[in-house]
């Protein structure tokens, strides 16, 4: 570890020692008054956002936690980034302060220096263990404006519905997607979740029409505020039990390929386009594709798609790996609907563990992921599915699945 690594490192530990203790004082010696907070959107009480100034963030966002949880952040890893920066991973541990829900949330800060002084602060953080801590339900009150959202048969139905615009993506849409998101997050009934479009196509991608509504030396920030609730959706979609079938035709493009990627079964019309398309308006790409897309269809074919914007038909994606099938397109919802139903009667628990392990599967050494696996048929195997599920075996009947 570098001198300056151990002095930025160590301004770092006395801030979360500080933010524990409520010490003013220290935060006031720490915390330049020109700072600048980024926290993760789609946080409860209007936490998310950027808080200008030491006051603003500590009033608006600190202040507001203290509030309304007991919590601390407790810091693991601090690493020394090329630019200066220092990155700190860790985790959110306490409880809401109402509902005594325990919160236990994973955290990355990116903290910037100047003159011995945080300047800055880039938060990203799991922001539905924080709406459980707090017991908040999604409003029920919602008017979607740019989706439907229905619960039957214990699927959950998202269709995006701006079809005169071909279900481009503005930021209302990504607001609305968030609250269907945590809809499917917070409701035991959603026992899957089927995603589609209404219309011509899935959908065409950002909408640059709405771009254009902003001035052009803003559009940084613009498309900073539209994926951040958007991309919040796709978090919490990762991390719920149900599995999600995404049913995909006419063009999917830009972000709007993240409907696919969040997707455990993917069907696709016959004649449907995917395209990256971000090469072509001069953007680096957002929906979760970077991440995704190398683990689809390979490193090189993902960097063939966006760099070369290569258009993939649908018999193609089906070679790569980007979709499990193609179907005619007078029956892809008919055959999306019967999986996303078929999967709603199946062991719930069961398929939470499953999403969580082939999703880890990607960072964790096999040790780790072994060490998981026993720890998640542990967990499953006390359920009641599985007691049921194994006594049906037995007895050579076909197991009913309650989801528990």
């Amino acid at each position: 570890m570098t001198i300056d690594q151990e002095t930025e490192a160590g301004i770092a530990a006395r801030l979360y020692v500080a933010l524990g203790s409520g010490d003013r004082d220290t935060l006031s010696d720490l915390i330049a008054p020109d700072f600048v907070g980024q926290t993760t959107d789609g946080l409860p009480l209007d936490l998310g956002g950027t808080h200008e100034t030491a006051d603003a963030m500590r009033i608006n966002f600190w202040g507001r936690i203290a509030k309304n949880y007991r919590a601390q952040a407790e810091p693991k890893e601090f690493h020394l980034l090329d630019d200066g920066r220092l990155f700190v991973s860790g985790r959110y541990k306490g409880e809401g302060r109402v509902s005594g829900t325990q919160l236990d949330a994973e955290f990355n800060h990116v903290l910037t220096f100047a003159g011995g002084r945080i300047t800055g602060l880039h938060q990203l953080t799991d922001s539905q263990r924080w709406h459980e801590a707090l017991v908040v339900e999604p409003s029920a009150a919602c008017v979607f404006e740019t989706i439907e959202f229905e619960i039957d048969e214990g699927v959950a139905v998202i269709r995006l519905n701006r079809p005169d615009q071909r279900n481009a993506i503005d930021l209302i849409m990504g607001e609305e997607f968030l609250v269907a998101a945590r809809r499917c997050a917070s409701d035991s009934a959603v026992r899957a979740v089927l995603i589609e479009g209404a219309g011509p196509d899935l959908t065409v991608g950002g909408d640059i029409a709405y771009f254009t509504t902003a001035e052009p030396s803003s559009y940084g920030e613009l498309f900073r505020r539209m994926t951040g609730p958007f991309h919040e959706a796709f978090r919490v979609l990762s991390r719920i039990n149900a599995p999600i079938v995404t049913a995909a035709h006419g063009s999917v493009a830009g972000g709007g390929l993240g409907f696919l990627y969040t997707a455990d079964i993917a069907l696709a019309a016959e004649g449907t386009k995917f395209v990256t398309a971000f090469a072509g308006i001069g953007l680096s790409g957002d929906g979760g594709g970077t991440w995704h897309l190398p683990r689809l269809v390979g490193a090189r074919r993902a960097a063939q798609m966006y760099l070369e914007n290569y258009v993939l038909g649908a018999d193609e994606a089906l070679e790569w790996g980007l979709i499990n099938a193609v179907v005619p397109l007078d029956t892809l919802h008919e055959q999306a609907l019967a999986r996303a139903k078929k999967l709603a009667q199946g062991p719930t628990m069961a398929f939470g563990g499953m999403r969580a392990l082939l999703r880890d599967s990607w960072t964790n050494t096999l040790s780790e992921q072994l060490l998981n696996e026993t720890e998640g048929v542990a967990r499953t195997g006390n359920s009641c599915d599985a007691r049921n599920a194994i006594g049906a075996f037995m007895d050579k009947r076909r197991p009913t699945f309650e989801g528990q």
